[in-house]
């Protein structure tokens, strides 16, 4: 198959995933196409050789890969009552509309439709929360969430000129990137419990922001257990672009720099196949050795990839031990939607063994936001996107400890909203963590993962009764937070008691971090299109961001939106 046939083909074979809703794929393979075997029956493919690494020399068409999700799919009625349509859809033209796949430039010549500004890039738009009556549910329950992917993703696509696609943004995931100056748990407490409130200053009049904020225990790289670390790295012909595997090469001979004495590290790499570069070692020069001599080349076999990795983590397994998989990847994989969901089931079931999986994104066009959120979730990790430097600098050095030692498994928050005090209430953000008031309790639910040293942050925008308002004392809420503590391998709950005058403050006299955050949850839901965020300036945000930024992030954030506003204003 010459290369114009290939192009032609991978083109169809995208359109039939999009518009199709059959659960079936069928597709013809070139020599240098591999479609995933059927992980429902087994979960990988052959021997690998484990002593030999050389990467594939033959030409790669790099945009035949099927994207992990790309059907549309029809998600069950929300709690307000409508039904969501969801869509993995590529980023819309800068101004914020369009919609349509696209093969670069660098696949053969051709320009992206709508002037799109990456081909082949997928994400799931979870919609908006809804305004909830307390009086048909007071209770607003959800899972932890400290992934900040959606963030740096933004801001990869705002510093390249282009306006994020809508459906890319999570808004909580835009909160929690910034430090919060939360209180530090007591004692041995794994978590603390901060709660501000006050006026809401985008909102409508009469309404309210509470802000919930969890802040979990500390701790060192050298406070902590010996780790298994299992890299997984996709090598194929996409990684080549933007020299994104140079990037992930940087970043993890900086994770291999921060490690103690007994860590172990492992490599394992999948390009058109599944291939183990070197078996879990201490030896610092042989794992740098082994990084150094990472080639792109080749289809996605994630599959094989995945599967030889959770081998070697199952091999090495010590549950005294830290046990991680951390995949670095574009997200492509040539997998279809029954058999990425069998991928996900195995996941899972290996988190629930104790051997955890971080995702980490590279690259933009020919990217899937969607697998790497998912296989995240489903490993008990979390999700990151490294768009510079900087921020591999920030994930991989500053916040080592954050990425490897996790202290907390399926945290969940639970408000139970006082029905005679509030009157309506909606959570900002977390549309895809929304758990109903049983799940709760439900120990057997998936929820969040927290780190040592993170922040989690809810906002909720409620109406308080006049009752309410007069009488300031009343109680406003209960907020739960329930986890299990990986230390003690033991459930916990912990309750705190919400006033009324918790939220009744002036905007302007609540803290600065307060303030903050309120401008970047109303920056991203602009960038998402948010219904309540309709008559929202992005320039009302940067007024409020710019009076209460104190740290660098936080300045550089203001630069951000105000790049935005220019990109807006095209």
């Amino acid at each position: 198959m010459n290369t114009r046939s290939a192009l032609v083909m991978a083109l169809i074979l995208t359109l039939m995933l999009v518009t199709s809703c059959s659960g079936s794929r069928r597709a013809s393979q070139s020599s240098s196409e591999h479609l995933f075997s059927d992980v429902s029956s087994d979960l990988g493919g052959g021997e690998q050789d484990e002593t030999s690494y050389d990467a594939p020399d033959e030409e790669v068409v790099e945009y035949n890969a099927q994207s992990f999700n790309s059907e549309t799919t029809l998600e069950e009625s929300d709690v307000s009552g409508s039904v969501q349509h969801r869509v993995a859809s590529p980023p819309p033209v800068t101004s914020g509309g369009g919609t349509g796949l696209g093969i670069g430039a660098e696949a053969g010549g051709m320009v992206n439709p709508n002037q799109e500004p990456y081909d082949l890039v997928y994400y799931e738009d979870y919609g908006d929360n809804p305004f909830i009556s307390t009086e048909d549910n007071n209770m607003s329950t959800f899972g932890m969430d400290v992934d900040t992917a959606s963030y740096t993703i933004a801001r990869r696509y705002i510093l390249d000129g282009n306006l994020p696609a809508p459906a890319s943004i999570r808004t909580e995931e835009f909160i929690n990137y910034f430090d919060q100056d939360y209180d530090d748990p007591a004692g041995n407490d794994i978590f603390s419990i901060t709660i501000e409130g006050a006026e809401s200053e985008f909102g409508q009049p009469n309404y309210h922001l509470l802000r919930i904020g969890v802040k979990c225990r500390d701790a060192s790289m050298t406070d902590r257990p010996a780790a298994n670390m299992i890299f997984v790295v996709d090598v194929s012909g996409s990684m080549d672009r933007e020299d994104r595997l140079e990037e992930v090469k940087r970043s993890l001979r900086m994770l291999a720099g921060n490690l103690m004495l007994g860590d172990r590290i492992g490599l394992v790499v999948y390009g058109s196949q599944g291939q183990v570069i070197s078996e879990p070692t201490s030896n610092h020069d042989a794992i740098l050795t082994a990084i150094d001599r990472l080639q792109p080349g080749g289809s996605t076999n994630a599959n094989q990839g995945l599967q030889l990795a959770y081998e070697m983590a199952h091999r090495e397994f010590d549950p005294e031990r830290i046990n991680r998989i951390i995949l670095c990847s574009d997200g492509v994989a040539n997998v279809g939607l029954t058999d990425a969901d069998a991928i996900l089931d195995q996941i899972k079931a290996d988190a629930i063994d104790g051997i955890t999986l971080t995702t980490i994104g590279f690259g933009m066009g020919n990217y899937n936001d969607v697998l790497l959120e998912k296989l995240a979730n489903h490993g008990d990790g979390m999700y990151y996107y490294i768009d510079s430097q900087d921020e591999a600098n920030r994930l991989f050095g500053d916040n080592a400890a954050q990425l490897l030692i996790v202290l907390a498994s399926d945290a969940k928050i639970q408000v139970e909203f006082n029905a005679e005090t509030v009157d309506r209430y909606r959570l900002i953000g977390y549309e895809n963590r929304r758990l109903t008031a049983e799940q709760f309790r439900d120990d057997t639910v998936d929820a969040g993962e927290i780190g040592a040293g993170q922040s989690v942050t809810a906002l909720y925008e409620i109406r308080v009764t006049d009752e309410g308002l007069e009488n300031g004392s009343s109680g406003l809420g209960v907020v739960r937070i329930r986890y299990e503590n990986l230390e003690t391998r033991e459930v916990e709950e912990h309750a705190t008691t919400v006033r009324v005058t918790a939220v009744t403050n002036d905007f302007d006299d609540a803290s600065p971090q307060f303030r903050f955050t309120a401008a970047v949850a109303e920056f991203a839901e602009i960038l998402k299109g948010a219904i309540w965020a309709e008559d929202g300036q992005l320039s009302s945000a940067l007024a409020v961001a710019d009076g209460a930024a104190e740290t660098g992030m936080e300045e550089e954030f203001c630069t951000l939106v105000e790049t935005a506003i220019r990109l807006s204003d095209r």
